[in-house]
């Protein structure tokens, strides 16, 4: 079992291989150098001869057929898990300590993640910037949580920039890497998770937090939808007006926001690792009766 797309071209047994997404094939602006391309179509090949695929969603499998030309019956959408310990946390002490370790306030939005264009988080900026611009200091700041790009370009800009161009800088607060142990309790404090990323293999983030009773606020493009569900509120990302209207209404709707806590904690209970691993197991056992290797489309 291959845990990474980059299979071998030939071998003595049968290959399973994980292929998380297509980022650096479907998206221009990952592969715009000869080295990226000549590695995807080398991996691409080899993904080909594999006996079976593994995939994280059913998003993800429909790109790998349209875009590998590999039989829908070689490739097995399974779920991944948010880890156990992503619960929600309602000790006053464990959420003081974390507010004071990352200097966050009372109330907050969150978003956490990369960095990335694909992430979309100029989009996250204007729109809360056009929301604070009506609510004024009802709004609570915003806390982007992940490491931050070394230098401002365009596969990575800089939001720290791009916040200070729209002139909220004093409303939204980098904390940068936040420890796996601080998770929880991060995710927990927030009032709602902010995810408008474009695409997704499975999106983690989002299933973290709502494991953690955290309402979201997700982009409805690429894997996200099958992960939300109906636990939390998809929008089309690429629309400022959209994504302002959708904050706006959960903030000003307290009773929305409660029941979405609900829905968030039946809805990642539905993601379980040792469901994962049963899958997992059954496609072991159904490639080891399959010949080696495989034909494209095969």
């Amino acid at each position: 079992h291959v845990p990474y797309f980059a299979s071998p071209l030939l071998s003595s047994v049968p290959i399973v291989v994980t292929i998380h997404d297509l980022i650096p094939l479907l998206l221009p602006e990952y592969n715009n150098s000869l080295r990226v391309r000549a590695y995807m179509r080398l991996v691409a090949a080899s993904a080909r001869r594999a006996a079976q695929v593994i995939t994280d969603s059913m998003a993800s499998k429909r790109d790998i057929i349209q875009h590998l030309g590999i039989a829908a019956e070689r490739v097995h959408a399974i779920y991944l898990a948010a880890d156990p310990a992503c619960r929600p946390v309602a000790d006053a002490t464990a959420l003081r300590a974390i507010r004071v370790k990352y200097g966050l306030p009372e109330a907050y939005l969150l978003y956490l993640g990369g960095c990335g264009q694909r992430k979309n988080l100029r989009m996250l900026l204007r729109a809360y910037a056009e929301v604070l611009r009506t609510m004024g200091q009802d709004l609570p700041d915003l806390v982007i949580a992940g490491s931050l790009p070394a230098a401002d370009t365009p596969l990575f800009p800089d939001p720290k920039q791009v916040a200070g161009k729209l002139g909220i800088e004093s409303r939204v607060r980098f904390v940068g890497w936040v420890a796996e142990e601080d998770k929880p309790a991060l995710y927990s404090a927030a009032r709602f998770f902010v995810f408008p990323s474009l695409y997704e293999g499975f999106g983690l983030e989002p299933l973290e937090a709502m494991s953690c009773g955290t309402p979201v606020l997700a982009s409805r493009y690429s894997s996200l939808p099958e992960i939300v569900g109906g636990a939390g509120v998809l929008v089309d990302a690429t629309s400022l007006e959209e994504v302002v209207e959708a904050m706006q209404r959960l903030l000003r709707d307290s009773d929305s926001l409660g029941s979405l806590r609900q829905e968030a904690l039946l809805q990642a209970a539905r993601f379980d690792w040792e469901k994962t691993a049963r899958e997992t197991l059954q496609v072991y056992q159904v490639a080891s009766v399959m010949p080696r290797t495989h034909s494209p489309g095969g």
